[in-house]
Parts: structure tokens; sequence; C-alpha cells
């Protein structure tokens, strides 16, 4: 009975750190990010009606085999004690983010991350993580900073990936909002609607390797590029 009420709690205490972690109101630097739509929109490349194929593809081909195959990759690592494979998958993934914003917008939001991560959760594989990014060992992007968070506080793999899955959608959905491209409760009908998505995505990432790190996704890289020379913009990338 002991263990059973102890294995719950442990349990709870990780879904807990995830929905702390995942939350809009958790100040990582999500808010100020559109992941590429506000580039799409100023090319009027999208439309409500192709908002969720949109942000399907980008979790199909560029945050799942990216930004969520380095974080469980680092998550594995940093539960294994392997520091020099979570340098590894944080240097593949700011290699393969193409545009001066997206590597600018990773590393902000995770240096921002693990700085309250630190405070918040007070562990001590998250100083380490710490400690190499101000030695510039390793790049510190928000995703290999999250899978250090998550695996320091005891979150499982799976759950972890999941959870930063949904936080890239439910930003995606709130830059949509408020690029007017769709109201507050269609935003929701397309969160629930990427869950097959999500669940197909996070399944593949953790089945990845550190050298499959890296998507393809020309177009929105295209639209990064042009986003970061327009003469107004909304968001930061």
């Amino acid at each position: 009975m002991t263990t059973t009420m102890a294995t719950t709690q442990d349990g709870l205490d990780a879904l807990l750190v995830s929905l702390q972690l995942t939350d809009s109101a958790f100040p990582s630097g999500f808010y100020t990010l559109s992941h590429g739509l506000e580039g799409y929109a100023q090319a009027k490349a999208v439309t409500p009606e192709s908002l969720p194929a949109l942000l399907a593809d980008l979790l199909r081909h560029s945050v799942g085999p990216a930004d969520a195959t380095a974080l469980a990759v680092a998550h594995r690592a940093v539960r294994g004690g392997d520091w020099e494979l979570v340098i590894d998958a944080d240097r593949r993934l700011h290699a393969t983010k193409l545009n001066r914003e997206l590597r600018q917008a990773s590393t902000r939001t995770g240096r921002q991350l693990l700085d309250l991560a630190g405070e918040v959760l007070d562990a001590a594989e998250i100083s380490r993580y710490a400690e190499l990014v101000a030695a510039k060992r390793t790049p510190g992007s928000q995703a290999v900073a999250l899978g250090v968070a998550y695996a320091a506080a005891g979150v499982p793999a799976e759950q972890a990936v999941a959870g930063d899955l949904f936080a890239f959608s439910s930003s995606f959905a709130g830059a949509a909002v408020r690029l007017r491209l769709t109201d507050f409760r269609k935003a929701q009908v397309l969160l629930r609607a990427m869950a097959p998505v999500i669940t197909e995505v996070a399944q593949a990432a953790l089945g990845r390797d550190p050298a499959d790190i890296g998507g393809c996704v020309p177009v929105a890289d295209v639209m990064s590029g042009r986003h970061e020379r327009a003469p107004a913009r909304l968001f930061a990338s």
C-alpha cells in the first residue's frame, strides 16, 4: 500500500511539473513567438481554412524531427548521466535552425526557461546544464533545456515530449488568434484536432537517434527569412 501511494504521488508530481512548464503563464517567452506563422500571414500564404494543415505539417516535418527529437535525446542523456550527449543534441538542434531569428528565439527562450526552472525545481541537473551554457560549451536551445528540466523533475520522456508538442501547438494557436486568423473558440477546436498528430509525432521522436535531429521545411525557412526583414513585426519569429 505504501509503495503504491508513493508511486502515485511521484506520478502526480511529475504531471504537475509538466502542467506548470507547459502553461502559457510560465514566462519562457513563447508568447513572443509565432513559430513562423506571422511570415505566412504577411505573405498571405495561410488562411483560416489552411491553418490546421499548416500546424500539422510543422509538427510532423519541423518540430517533431528537430525540437521534439532533441528533447527526447536530452531527456534520455540526463537520465543516463551522459552530458556529452546532451551537448551533442543541443549543438545538432542549433545547427538545423537555418535562420538567425529561429536560432535566437530558441536560445533566448531556452536560457529564460533554464534560469526560471533552476529556481522553481532546484535540481542539480539543471544547474549542471546551466554551467555548460554559461561556459559556452552548448547553445542552450529551448527544447534541450526543457528536456533537462523534465528529466531532472522525473517527468517520463513520453509525457515530456507530448507536453512540449502541445505547448508549441498552443503557442501557435495563440499567435493565430492575435494575427486574426482564428478566434478563441476555434483555437481550442484546433488544439483538440491536433491530438492524434501530437501522439504520432511524439512516438516518432522518442524512437529517433541523435543523428536524426533536424526537420525539412524549406517553405517555412523561406517565410522565416522574409519575416526577419519585414519592416513591421508583431512577433520575434
